[in-house]
């Protein structure tokens, strides 16, 4: 593919998320930062949905309300659905904007958190009809807990044994929504997947975070029919062990539930 919709994050002095379509696509920390990825797999064509989240809430923590506070220096946040031309890095100076969001607070004004900010941008592009948009609703994200449970251990117990092709089974629609995201075949998406999980066992880094219902938490996204699967930080829950170097992996999972079984859609 020539040309690839990137979104862009960008925020000072304060955490930021970005959900696109009801899913939430990228998060920088309370530091501020910035980080920019290709988006395909969450676009619709169409009207899309887009939030940027300021100083969102922190998983597993029930919140009361919003937080008063006073701006010690200038806060802001912003995000970027850029289009970049043809041979061009994807930065606002060399691309098309095609949805912009922006929040900003001067030192010393008084401002509260969360606070969510939102636009719709329909995007003169065609994508497929994603399989998430057909899954049903989930009522009772609680429920399933223990279900969803067992197939994140199923998965993390065969990539901590070298058993890389039971994640590659369990992410089959993921991958094939990837590759038509991107215009890519299957194969070569699939394969770029199973050589960066053979690696990682290859180099004894595939040493596992076992998941457990203490310290799984299921976040509802894409309107509620996709499940979120985090650990107790807010971390993906399909994640290695940090190594001594202080590095480690994580996988985000989104997951459907149909019919008792779980899918990985995104």
């Amino acid at each position: 593919m020539e040309r690839v919709l990137m979104m862009r994050l960008r925020s000072q002095n304060c955490a930021a998320e970005v959900q696109i379509n009801g899913i939430a696509v990228g998060r920088v920390g309370a530091a501020g930062g910035s980080l920019c990825l290709p988006v395909h797999e969450y676009l619709l064509a169409g009207d899309n949905a887009f939030q940027l989240v300021i100083d969102p809430p922190q998983v597993g923590i029930i919140k009361m309300g919003a937080v008063s506070r006073i701006a010690e220096d200038a806060v802001s946040a912003g995000m970027r659905l850029l289009l970049p031309r043809l041979g061009q890095p994807g930065s606002e100076l060399h691309a098309r904007t095609l949805a912009s969001m922006d929040w900003s607070v001067a030192e010393g004004d008084l401002y509260e958190t969360p606070h969510t900010e939102r636009c719709t941008a329909s995007l003169p592009i065609k994508f497929p009809k994603w399989r998430w948009l057909d899954v049903p609703e989930i009522k009772d994200p609680e429920s399933l807990k223990p279900l969803v449970m067992r197939y994140l251990q199923g998965i993390a117990i065969g990539l901590a044994r070298g058993d890389v092709e039971v994640f590659l089974a369990a992410s089959r629609i993921r991958l094939e929504d990837l590759a038509l995201a991107y215009q890519q075949s299957l194969a070569d998406v699939s394969g770029r997947f199973r050589a960066r999980l053979q690696l990682l066992h290859a180099t004894k880094a595939m040493k596992m975070v076992i998941p457990n219902l203490d310290d799984l938490t299921l976040r509802l996204c894409a309107h509620g029919r996709l499940l979120e699967c985090l650990g107790p930080q807010g971390e993906p829950a399909l994640r290695t062990l940090t190594a001594p170097d202080g590095t480690r992996t994580s996988w985000p999972v989104r997951v459907a539930v149909v019919n008792g079984e779980c899918h990985i859609l995104r």
